[in-house]
């Protein structure tokens, strides 16, 4: 049973070990949306999300004996690093289990933690199977990222926290993978306002909890393929999912590229490093999938900011793609020595700049005499690549741009 109680409870236990998150107010997302819009940014708190509530809650109930025995947990990222955490704050041996496609940096700063890590299988669901090994084989206590009440009630404070913050507020966006924090934010919001709306943001390359609700019990998906990988979770709980069906209101899903263009947004916008499965509901509010009442006060969950380095730089420079900022185009010059250089030399006449360049002698169609070339052009918007290819078509070169459905599968 999770309820009022049991999250002030909870509350009480982690008054001394949380970090104060704050609700930032968007200006852009708030003239954008013409609602006034805040993120409560718990993608600053230790450990990099909200993980901590819910696994130092958790941890602190455990009886002597089981401290001693240790714990056990699966996660993809952020759940291990919470768990790590709160573990060497309560003196507690913790071993995670990690699928071997977690990324490099969540793995990291779990062993930073002082946990051991075992990489293990291909998904979430392959990890906690491992974890559920060592629980019955080495006697630890299994700490689950989602589906056990001590964990719901710990996510469940960060909804108390919302409502002290802003006091009118109509509509509160959240992540959802497996369903702990949505179901601990609900239960603590609507136990003191039942008139808020809450509303639950999958990713669509992971969307287990809408199927599951409308058959009415858990389903397991076949695939999750998402870079919102802390939400990539194929089955949603036993225990949340009835709180999501009492309180949710709405569910909606959002696409990677929209993903990919609210962490570049929430980056330029409020300077804040989110990954993929805290940026979803920032990413509903731009494309309308979520649509507030004028003048409506809402609040979206930054539910973390632990995303991969590798992957940011990436997003990043599909963004700039997007934005104009980045242009690529496709050519040939003939295979003679000089006349690259001298293609170079007219991109930066007209005031571009060469970011890569592959150079290929045996690329498809074109003539022997000639060599192919694929460029990446850093300009100033969509107007100056425009006015670059113009340029270089005038002076005889054959130009094309690179759209982005050439690369799609």
């Amino acid at each position: 049973m999770v309820g009022i109680a049991e999250i002030e409870s909870a509350r009480r236990k982690l008054q001394d070990v949380l970090l104060p998150t704050p609700s930032l107010f968007s200006r852009h997302l708030s003239e954008e949306t013409e609602a006034r819009i805040s993120l409560k940014a718990e993608s600053l708190q230790r450990a990099g999300s909200f993980k901590l509530r819910g696994a130092y809650n958790k941890l602190s109930e455990l009886t002597e004996a089981e401290r001693v025995a240790g714990v056990v947990a699966a996660s993809m990222g952020n759940h291990a690093q919470g768990v790590a955490l709160a573990a060497r704050l309560l003196g507690i041996e913790a071993t995670i289990v990690m699928p071997e496609p977690a990324p490099l940096a969540k793995i990291t700063a779990t062993r930073r933690y002082g946990a051991e890590v075992i990489l293990r299988g291909q998904s979430f669901d392959d990890a906690i199977a491992h974890a559920e090994h060592l629980r019955d084989s080495e006697g630890m206590t299994l700490v689950h990222a989602f589906d056990d009440p001590a964990i719901i009630a710990g996510q469940g404070t960060l909804g108390l926290e919302i409502l002290e913050a802003l006091s009118e507020v109509g509509t509160v966006i959240v992540p959802i993978g497996g369903g702990g924090l949505i179901s601990g934010i609900a239960t603590a919001i609507h136990a003191r306002r039942p008139d808020v709306r809450i509303v639950g943001v999958q990713a669509a390359g992971c969307a287990a909890v809408g199927v599951s609700l409308a058959a009415g019990e858990p389903i397991t998906i076949p695939h999750a393929s998402t870079i919102a990988d802390g939400i990539a979770i194929k089955r949603p709980g036993g225990i949340t999912l009835p709180l999501i069906r009492e309180h949710v209101a709405e569910i909606v899903t959002v696409e990677e590229d929209e993903i990919a263009h609210a962490i570049m947004y929430l980056l330029q916008t409020m300077k804040l490093q989110v990954e993929g499965a805290g940026a979803v509901g920032v990413a509903a509010l731009l494309t309308r999938k979520i649509v507030p009442g004028t003048g409506e006060q809402v609040c979206a969950v930054l539910s973390g900011g632990n995303i991969d380095p590798i992957l940011l730089s990436r997003v990043i420079e599909q963004e700039l793609v997007r934005d104009g900022r980045y242009l690529v185009v496709r050519t040939s010059v003939p295979d003679r020595p000089g006349n690259l250089a001298g293609m170079t030399t007219q991109i930066a006449a007209a005031g571009a700049n060469v970011i890569d360049i592959m150079h290929r002698r045996a690329a498809w169609g074109v003539p022997l005499d000639r060599t192919g070339l694929e460029m990446i052009l850093e300009v100033r918007d969509q107007a100056h690549g425009e006015a670059v290819i113009e340029r270089l078509r005038s002076l005889g070169y054959r130009v094309s741009a690179v759209g982005r459905d050439e690369y799609e599968s």
